[in-house]
């Protein structure tokens, strides 16, 4: 069984993430959406090489891929920010390119809000957004074998 925290949209605010600390520390996996990719380039300082970094279309600096396709255990994972796939109008885009990819599981950030939805073969999950200015959330994501299961956390 593996576990993985999913952050979106931090915006700078690394108040927020420290909170997180004891949820990080004992997660197999980070995987930060962007918005910014700095804050993802923090988390790998701070936890290693288990936190995987996705840019964001606010992110200047470079420092993650536009786009993660992982596995855990037997559990295929497409990670992207969500504005290369028009998340705010369709998810229908990212649903497809998910299932081109042969994954289970679409992650997503951009919008700023947490959602959960199913289209096709793929769960698409937005952990929403860890901003000063909004409702704070995130995602846990418990794999195990080739089966998953997920909570978004509301951090208010």
């Amino acid at each position: 069984m593996k576990t993985v925290t999913v952050l979106s949209d931090t915006h700078g605010n690394r108040r927020a993430m420290e909170k997180l600390d004891t949820v990080l520390a004992e997660s197999d996996y980070i995987i930060h959406l962007g918005d910014t990719s700095g804050d993802g380039a923090y988390l790998r300082h701070m936890y290693g090489a288990k936190t995987f970094i996705v840019n964001g279309n606010c992110d200047t600096a470079k420092l993650g891929e536009n786009e993660i396709v992982t596995q855990i255990e037997d559990v295929k994972i497409f990670a992207t920010h969500g504005h290369l796939y028009s998340a705010k109008q369709t998810l229908l885009k990212l649903a497809d390119r998910a299932e081109s990819l042969g994954c289970a599981v679409a992650l997503y950030g951009h919008t700023h809000y947490a959602r959960e939805d199913a289209i096709g073969n793929v769960t698409l999950i937005n952990p929403g957004c860890m901003t000063r200015y909004s409702a704070n959330s995130y995602c846990y994501l418990v794999i195990n074998g080739a089966r998953f299961t997920h909570k978004i956390v509301d951090t208010q």
